[in-house]
């Protein structure tokens, strides 16, 4: 991991808690978060995977733990909250970076019910219930406390993955509720939003995709969590909430045509 922007001590005394925390963009903001002093407990359905995370950052110096969680159960999200909250003390951080995997094959043809409902329940129905769980707990803690979501470019452009995009336009909205009824109590609510992030079940041209991003490559979890990082820090932006944050290297500018070619 190269030299980071964001001092040691950015986060230091404060607890964070990453949803979606064995793998991918989770895991990489929960590195980065730990890396920056904040103590992590990392989240995930994946108990192995997540296990690892956490002795990844003990083996940096951080302090971290594993609480398990299954976000696409009814309750999941309460247990959660609750297990988080009783690890280290009161937590003042949440990523929610937590989503199924989604397979290729979850078209608008092909997307079965139970696809449908595990990823609408963890990213979004979750999403919600646990950040206004926590969101109730920093505010009796008089904690200043910071959400950013991991949402996608697609809450706002079609990708043939109607649950996807579904969930994640869903989980824009729900930032910005959050970030209006908490933000009198100093509380902020923001999205990433990254573009072409290898992971999460799609398995695509990579180096064709990467040709139409403007800065010439896709993004990685690095890319995402320096931006995560940056939301949640009060030194860096207190005066942002309710805001989507595009992480894409311009991909959302694809649609651009060269005037050598317009018609």
């Amino acid at each position: 991991m190269p030299d980071s922007p964001y001092p040691t001590d950015l986060f230091a005394g404060e607890v964070a808690l990453v949803t979606g925390a064995a793998s991918g963009i989770g895991q990489g903001i929960a590195l980065w978060l730990g890396r920056c002093g904040a103590t992590v407990v990392a989240s995930d359905l994946d108990a192995g995977r997540g296990a690892a995370t956490v002795a990844t950052l003990q083996a940096a110096g951080a302090r971290a733990a594993f609480v398990p969680a299954d976000l696409a159960s009814a309750e999941g999200h309460a247990a959660l909250a609750e297990a988080a909250s009783a690890a280290f003390g009161p937590v003042a951080m949440l990523v929610h970076s937590a989503s199924p995997p989604r397979r290729e094959t979850q078209t608008v043809g092909g997307v079965t019910p139970a696809d449908w409902d595990a990823m609408v329940d963890t990213n979004l129905r979750s999403g919600f219930f646990l950040a206004r769980e926590l969101g109730q707990r920093m505010v009796a803690a008089a904690l200043r406390g910071r959400m950013v979501f991991v949402a996608s470019l697609h809450a706002q452009s079609p990708r043939n993955l109607p649950h996807y995009s579904a969930a994640k336009a869903g989980q824009v909205a729900v930032v910005q509720e959050l970030a209006r009824y908490f933000g009198p109590a100093g509380i902020r609510v923001n999205a990433v939003a990254p573009g072409a992030v290898p992971g999460g079940g799609f398995q695509g041209d990579f180096a064709a995709l990467a040709k139409r991003v403007p800065l010439g490559r896709v993004g990685s979890p690095e890319d995402v969590a320096r931006t995560a990082v940056a939301l949640l820090s009060d030194r860096c932006m207190p005066y942002v909430t309710g805001a989507f944050v595009p992480v894409d290297g311009g991909l959302v500018l694809s649609n651009w045509i060269d005037s050598a070619s317009a018609v």
